[in-house]
């Protein structure tokens, strides 16, 4: 009689696998594409959020070289066309606190009556300026300061001086 045929056990503890390490192939090259890609998507995240702070910082700059143009052109406008009044209503809060309207009046009708004007770009240093080339109604000019605060009831800018 034939022995019946046996499987033999399972393998357990310590069995050796049919090859010494779990593969690598492939693997060194998965780890470098994604570090490779998280860094590139790093990068391009850093480099749109530098374009979009350059791109805000530009149109606010223009923004307030366009409200800084508007007041001081309607400021000038209000002193050439005699509306002290309405010149007086355009300075700021400090301005008006340290002259009254008609000390106001009484000096810039004594200053040489101002006919023409452009506004230069704004500089927000320690206090916000804009440079302004006027011309005299004599023909003469000159290249004054205004000095500039902003009104905390509205946001905008007010005229406080025009210095040379």
């Amino acid at each position: 009689m034939t022995a019946p045929s046996v499987s033999p056990p399972p393998p357990g503890p310590g069995v050796q696998p049919p090859f010494p390490a779990p593969p690598v192939e492939g693997r060194g090259r998965r780890v470098g594409l994604g570090l490779g890609l998280g860094i590139g998507a790093f990068v391009l995240i850093g480099v749109v959020g530098l374009i979009a702070l350059i791109g805000f910082g530009t149109v606010a700059q223009s923004a307030f070289n366009e409200q800084a143009d508007k007041v001081v052109g309607e400021y000038l406008g209000a002193l050439r066309d005699g509306n002290y009044s309405e010149a007086y209503e355009g300075l700021c809060d400090s301005a008006r606190a340290s002259v009254s309207e008609p000390e106001f009046t009484e000096r810039v009708k004594q200053q040489p009556r101002i006919t023409a004007w452009e506004v230069g770009d704004i500089s927000l240093a320690t206090q916000v300026t804009a440079p302004v080339d006027v011309t005299y109604a004599d023909g003469s000019t000159a290249r004054l300061r205004a000095n500039l605060e902003q009104d905390t009831s509205t946001g905008g800018f007010e005229v406080c001086s025009l210095e040379e």
